[in-house]
């Protein structure tokens, strides 16, 4: 039987897909992937040419059993997402989980990840931290924020250009003025950094682009 190849690709800079990652495009048979437009200009900019299917959050489970069928069928399957590593905050896991369950053999083929690119360059000397990911939009929201606010390790999140005020104010008021890193579109041209506490970041936000928290855990007594 075929395998399903779980592969990072860049969140931004080209330059940084890996020799694995281009070997791996290059030999699978068909790629999945959460946007075939995005992919299809990642595959051109390095010269590959492979089927594509689309594979997304709102994919329905007749997806999943098609991929399924068609790495039990003896064909290689690679999963990429827009930018980083499948089954991190995307649907990947749910591919990921169906194809163990039909005893395919799953590769990780590790490359960029944003949450270990900001934890890298943090400056958060506590290697122990929790990643939640997106925040619930609606239900959950608060209670998630609550528990962060009761955290004594850093916690990392995700966030849109939409909410990325929203999610700094809520921390703002439900943690108290904690020190914070955000990284606004890693790697990429108009990258940027900032540090500092919640209030003195806040202001300075440009609501352009993918964002990356780090909120340092509250001081234990």
């Amino acid at each position: 039987m075929s395998s399903l190849y779980v592969v990072a690709t860049p969140i931004g800079n080209l330059g940084d897909i890996t020799l694995r990652a281009l070997e791996t495009l290059k030999e699978v048979d068909v790629i999945a992937c959460e946007d075939t437009r995005r992919t299809l200009k990642l595959l051109n900019h390095f010269g590959i040419k492979k089927p594509l299917i689309s594979f997304h959050q709102h994919s329905k489970i007749q997806k999943v059993e098609q991929i399924i069928s068609t790495i039990i069928a003896g064909q290689d399957v690679a999963l990429v997402t827009d930018a980083g590593t499948p089954g991190i905050s995307d649907p990947g896991q749910v591919l990921i989980k169906a194809a163990y369950e039909a005893k395919i053999k799953v590769v990780p083929i590790p490359g960029v990840s944003a949450l270990i690119a900001i934890v890298s360059i943090s400056g958060v000397e506590d290697n122990d931290f929790e990643f939640l990911g997106f925040l619930p939009h609606k239900k959950g929201r608060q209670t998630k924020l609550k528990q962060i606010a009761q955290k004594t390790k850093p916690v990392v999140l995700y966030e849109s250009p939409y909410r990325i005020k929203k999610l700094l104010s809520e921390l703002l008021s439900e943690t108290g003025d904690q020190h914070v890193v955000v990284g606004r579109e890693l790697t990429k041209q108009f990258e940027e950094i900032y540090r500092g506490k919640i209030s003195e970041v806040l202001p300075q936000i440009k609501e352009k682009g993918e964002f990356v928290v780090i909120v340092e855990g509250k001081k234990s007594e």
